[in-house]
């Protein structure tokens, strides 16, 4: 394991085929972070163009910042390489910086400043939709997508970012010992987001340029990048929890189905069923076992009076209850018997 904390910046580049921008990426990493306290690790992810030879002959040259070369032999994806290149890393700030010069390393510089001269931020990510810097978007579609993925991103976890999928992001070394990354390609954006915040840590932006690519100059996301992020933000949200929380949400969604059986007729009754089973699934997060049951239960009573509409009223009126007796009970568990809120 590398010395924690041997250097104060670790700059972790991913490269896969990028041999065009090898040689101005390191003319700007020298102008910006030629200092001994920084180390540059490059991780060449199954590259088969020139790009490792280029990487072995950059080496040769010379710098102040300490030039790590790490090169796997087939593609295992952004997100992989990234976790690599973390392994053997020893900074106090871990920036993760793309090789293909969409962002600019000059915003590199300026958003590991900030950081460096102020102790309470812990993470900052850059974002290409902020005003003040020069922008250049080749692909609405792409643009589009990645506003309304970071919308449903911002839902899903009560933030108000406005780009999750930016390359340029920087965080401390104590952040990154709480984060456990897994994925391995492009929804690592939403990997490391999802799990800063779940670790309680404030997610700080920086408006920086951003030059887009042509697929023809080389540019690598495609649709199917964008099909798969929205698993990773079901993954992100539902699925990377306690066991708890999973069965809660598993339970909930079933009862929520339930309740939404009881509306509309048809068509409108399959839409009601999946919209109390989003319903479900939120507020699966909310609770944990005993509390989602007390919840069914009271859901249970409520179909069992009435009929037609009237059994409508019952089953919302004692769904109403349900929530609201349970939320004074986990107040009650949380203040006198916090050992067990993991059942509340």
């Amino acid at each position: 394991m590398p010395q924690e904390n041997k250097y104060n910046l670790s700059i972790i580049i991913p490269v896969f085929n990028e041999e065009n921008y090898l040689e101005p990426l390191f003319k700007d990493l020298k102008k910006y972070f030629n200092y001994e306290d920084v180390e540059v690790i490059v991780v060449s992810d199954g590259s088969y163009d020139n790009s490792n030879s280029i990487l072995k002959k950059l080496k040769k040259n010379s710098y102040v910042f300490e030039y790590q070369l790490i090169i796997l032999k087939r593609n295992f994806g952004k997100g992989y390489a990234v976790r690599e290149g973390a392994k053997q890393s020893s900074g106090k700030y871990l920036l993760l910086q793309d090789a293909d010069l969409e962002l600019d390393v000059k915003d590199s510089k300026e958003i590991y400043e900030i950081i460096k001269n102020d102790e309470e931020i812990e993470c900052i990510f850059g974002s290409r939709y902020m005003s003040g810097k020069l922008k250049k978007h080749n692909y609405f579609i792409n643009e589009l997508i990645g506003k309304i993925n970071t919308l449903i991103f911002n839902l899903l976890f009560g933030q108000s970012l406005s780009d999750i999928h930016c390359g340029l992001k920087i965080f401390s070394r104590d952040v990154y010992k709480k984060i456990n990354l897994s994925v391995n390609d492009f929804g690592l954006e939403i990997d490391i987001a999802a799990q800063i915040i779940k670790n309680n840590y404030f997610i700080y932006e920086v408006g920086v340029s951003y030059f887009s690519r042509t697929v023809n100059a080389g540019k690598k996301i495609t649709w199917v990048d964008g099909l798969k992020s929205y698993y990773y933000l079901f993954k992100a949200r539902f699925l990377d929890n306690p066991t708890s929380t999973l069965v809660s949400i598993i339970i909930s969604s079933i009862y929520m189905t339930f309740v939404g059986s009881y509306f509309g007729m048809g068509l409108g009754n399959i839409l009601f069923m999946i919209i109390f089973f989003l319903i479900g699934l939120i507020i699966g997060l909310h609770t944990k076992i005993i509390s989602s049951m007390s919840i069914f239960l009271f859901i249970y009573l409520g179909s069992l009076f009435g009929n037609g509409q009237g059994k409508v009223l019952s089953v919302l009126s004692f769904f109403i209850l349900g929530i609201y007796l349970v939320n004074k009970i986990k107040k009650v568990v949380k203040k006198n018997y916090s050992n067990l809120n993991y059942l509340f």
